[in-house]
């Protein structure tokens, strides 16, 4: 598929490694100059950075918990590039949080924890990007999902909640800023090749989880990636509002 990303300022928050990395190549792939976020894992960032094609690209550290860094992560980018015409939201976390085996302070802190990155990283992150897009003539944000949005996580219920949230945000976010020529988006996928799923995909599991999908594989961070660059390029912008599943048919809705 061809994408031309010439002259623009893409933050992926998230892209040491997996999807956000693959995002992240995509990108500088075809033109775009790339703001790489990390939160703890300097090194893996800077490897990441050395590995992008063309020139003029960033990393830059956030915890994505704070609100405070949400808003620096932002105001960081635009430093550098002067801009920000994409933001992908793709950072996140996975906890188990099994009702049955969890203390009720465990419970919280999950909850509390995965709540701050998955949801709350990301709508502070679009705002403060939004308030900049506003005032530059638009842009477009992406938002990475999940499956577990829609079918349920009965391990990982923060998980899920997390990004049926995000869901719901990113819709009501899509109506606000329609008239400034804001375009927001979300991709939610299955299982992908990635360090989080790996210990999973790898398990006696792996097999099982697989066979979810009539083409007997899980995606590759390319596929999702590919995707969210179509969201990202002109000609998208009636999708609006809408939410693209990635999952190999392994999980179907209408």
């Amino acid at each position: 598929m061809k994408f031309n990303f010439s002259g623009k300022s893409v933050l992926v928050t998230g892209s040491s490694r997996g999807i956000g990395f693959a995002t992240a190549e995509l990108f500088a792939e075809h033109g775009a100059k790339v703001a790489i976020h990390y939160n703890r894992d300097k090194q893996k960032a800077e490897k990441a950075l050395q590995q992008l094609s063309g020139s003029g690209h960033v990393i830059i550290q956030a915890d994505l918990a704070s609100s405070d860094d949400a808003q620096t992560l932002i105001d960081n980018t635009i430093k550098a590039f002067g801009k920000i015409d994409i933001l992908v939201n793709n950072a996140g976390i996975y906890e188990d949080n099994d009702i049955s085996e969890l203390t009720y302070q465990q419970w919280q802190d999950v909850w509390q924890h995965t709540l701050s990155v998955n949801l709350y990283g990301p709508a502070n992150t679009s705002f403060c990007a939004a308030q900049h897009m506003m005032k530059v003539g638009g842009g477009k944000i992406i938002n990475i999902s999940s499956r577990g949005a829609f079918r349920g996580e009965p391990t990982a219920p923060a998980y899920g909640a997390s990004k049926a949230g995000l869901n719901s945000m990113s819709q009501s976010m899509a109506v606000a800023l329609a008239p400034h020529n804001i375009f927001v988006y979300v991709v939610a996928p299955g299982f992908v090749e990635t360090d989080m799923a790996a210990h999973l995909l790898d398990s006696p599991k792996g097999d099982s989880i697989r066979e979810q999908s009539p083409l007997n594989r899980v995606a590759k961070p390319v596929e999702v990636a590919t995707t969210i660059a179509f969201l990202a390029s002109e000609g998208s912008e009636y999708l609006t509002g809408g939410i693209v599943d990635v999952n190999g048919a392994s999980y179907l809705r209408s």
